[in-house]
């Protein structure tokens, strides 16, 4: 055990472990449902869209995986907590969704090559959109309960959804039109622009997921109100630099250098820096500030960081 970590320990809790498992639930039965569909009606785009739902099921587990894992206390290997396994998730939720994209492409250009109109139109329709209002009721929750929760994962899982959804849409759209037109390759050509749409939303999350794990700096406004609070906190004398930030998971994380009077006693800057840690931490929830405390009067106090940032 490293001595100068102490682990506070409590039973870890996963925070909207029921609502994931809604989430694959709902996927299982969609997955059944878009396979009857594609067995009954030969439709290319149900074939996609049951792929994608049966990426679901994967990506449901690992988002309930890693929100158990993030839930586990910090420890004497993992000071800082476990909630940056919450950007792994998302990466895989992302290049899943990636993985079925391309998986949805390459059907619809081999049917492109040889199309077929579908057959059984109705039972497709009815399914698909059955399938739909599963996944959009369910994704709603997710997605604002990961707002409030400020939850990537949470977040990554009711995109998917989503994206579940508005291919079950297309492909409703493709096949109304090639019943009523009767051209067949307007089934995969809808097939297409629906992975189209599938990659982009992949491609966001990987990239959020990427910033996540090599340590982004927050975002603009929050750093803002971070600089605001250091400023106004700020007592006689005193001024501050170097602030770098991080988030991990819906945890932030926030160290910069206090520069103060070097014939004030360790007390007074001490009171000082913990008002200035109570207002940043007013200024934006969740956040863990680290200072360091170094007198204003010693020139190398202000050249001991390469990242240093000049206040203005």
């Amino acid at each position: 055990m490293n001595p100068d970590f102490t682990p506070i320990r409590k039973a870890p809790v996963v925070p909207h472990g029921g609502l994931v498992g809604l989430s694959i639930g709902a996927a299982l039965f969609t997955v059944a449902l878009k396979f009857y569909a594609y067995h009954v009606t030969g439709s290319v785009g149900l074939l996609s869209d049951a792929v994608e739902s049966s990426v679901n099921v994967v990506a449901a587990f690992s988002a309930l995986f890693a929100l158990w894992y993030a839930a586990q206390p910090a420890d004497s290997s993992h000071q800082y907590g476990h909630e940056k396994i919450e950007f792994f998730s998302s990466g895989i939720e992302g290049g899943l969704i990636l993985v079925a994209a391309v998986g949805i492409a390459l059907s619809a250009l081999h049917r492109l090559r040889d199309p077929i109109l579908p057959q059984g139109i109705g039972v497709g329709v009815a399914v698909a959109l059955v399938a739909a209002m599963i996944n959009f009721a369910v994704a709603r929750m997710l997605l604002r309960t990961a707002k409030i929760a400020d939850s990537i994962v949470l977040e990554a899982d009711g995109k998917h959804l989503m994206t579940d959804v508005w291919t079950s849409i297309g492909v409703v759209i493709g096949l109304l039109l090639a019943w009523a037109t009767k051209i067949a390759i307007l089934d995969p050509i809808l097939a297409l622009i629906v992975a189209l749409n599938i990659v982009r939303i992949g491609w966001s999350l990987l990239r959020r997921s990427f910033d996540g794990l090599m340590d982004r700096a927050l975002e603009e406004n929050e750093i803002a109100r971070i600089r605001s609070a250091i400023e106004n906190s700020l007592c006689e004398g005193m001024t501050y630099h170097a602030l770098r930030t991080r988030r991990a998971g819906s945890r932030r994380f926030a160290d910069y250098h206090l520069l103060v009077p070097g014939e004030l006693s360790v007390q007074s800057a001490h009171d000082c820096e913990m008002g200035i840690e109570a207002a940043i931490e007013r200024a934006v929830s969740g956040i863990e500030v680290t200072s360091h405390i170094e007198p204003v009067e010693e020139p190398l106090a202000w050249n001991d960081s390469r990242l240093r940032e000049e206040t203005t």
